[in-house]
This record gives structure tokens, sequence and C-alpha cells, in this order.
């Protein structure tokens, strides 16, 4: 018999605020199962294991973070759209860190090109389009921008910069400043 009110995404939804509560790498079905307190079997009409759990989560938060991209773009180009899309990655992972630890999940292909990921790569070639970058150097943008955002963004989270002056927003602000100069004066092969 299936419990009332247990649904995949129901689940998933849990499963998420778990991971930002827990951390990521500590989301199972049996965490979650205590959580609604059932038993584990119970929640296997909806989950296979634990990494189709996790899989869920990655896939959620994907689809969040792409359609807070995607408003905070809205109406921006250059170093204004630049700056907004790397925003929006730092206050979802201030906001979500569970969650944006399973963007990082490595994902199968099917899975991969189900998920928003193709979205975030299409913002940032939009972003792109205003700095007139052509292939390789598109891509290569594209790969620049995920490693700063990310890189930033996961060594600010682990506290690598609460223990010095200057503050880190003042870091991100002149990050952003290089980025847009870079990418306005991108070097030639």
């Amino acid at each position: 018999m299936v419990r009332a009110g247990l649904t995949t995404e129901r689940l998933t939804q849990a499963g998420a605020e778990l991971a930002d509560e827990v951390g990521f790498d500590q989301v199972t079905v049996s965490e979650l199962a205590r959580r609604f307190d059932v038993k584990v079997a119970s929640l296997y009409s909806h989950l296979k294991n634990s990494q189709d759990l996790k899989t869920r989560i990655a896939m959620l938060a994907l689809e969040e973070l792409a359609d807070r991209g995607a408003a905070a773009l809205a109406g921006r180009a250059g170093k204004d759209a630049l700056t907004a899309l790397g925003d929006v990655y730092r206050d979802y992972a201030r906001e979500h860190p569970g969650r944006y630890a399973a963007t990082q999940l490595r994902l199968d292909p099917e899975a991969a090109a189900a998920s928003a990921g193709p979205r975030h790569a299409q913002m940032t070639r939009a972003i792109l389009r205003g700095y007139d970058l052509t292939e390789p150097d598109q891509t290569h943008a594209v790969r620049l921008l995920g490693g700063v955002f990310h890189g930033y963004v996961s060594l600010e989270m682990a506290g690598s910069f609460s223990h010095s002056a200057p503050d880190s927003q003042e870091s991100w602000s002149r990050i952003m400043d290089a980025l847009d100069a870079l990418l306005r004066n991108w070097p030639a092969p």
C-alpha cells in the first residue's frame, strides 16, 4: 500500500531540503524515510535507490538555478548580464548549499540531456554574444566563466576568504570587472 501523500516530486523536494540541511553527500533514501516516518521499502515505489534520489535532486537544483538565471538575465547585456548570472550562482549556493552541491553531480548522458544543464550553457553563450566571441573561443569562455563562478563560490562556501581583508564581496566585484575586461579584449589565438 502506498502511503498517502508520498509522491516522487514530494520526496525529491524533501530530499533537496535535506541536502541543504545536512549536505548533499549525506542524503539517502534511509534518511528520507526517517523524515517521513515510514519504512524505507515504502519509498521504493517512488525511488529506485539513493543514487536515483540524488539524480532527481540534481535535476531539480539545475532547473531552479536555470530559472533564476533566466529571470536575472532578462533585459541585460554585457557586464551587467555577466554579473547578474554570477550573482545568481553565488546567491543560490548561499541559500541552498546542498542543492548547489547537487548541481555538480555527474549525470549519465540521458539525464544530462534531459536536465536544465544545457540551459545554463545557453545562458552563458547568450551573455558572450555581447562580447562578439566566435568558436572555439566562445566554448573556452563558457568554461572559464563556469570555472570562475564555481571555484569562487566553492572556496567562499568553505570559508576560505573569511580570515582576511578585503571582504569577499569586494573581491567578487573586482573579479567581475576583470572578467568583463578579459572578455572585451579576448586574446587572439
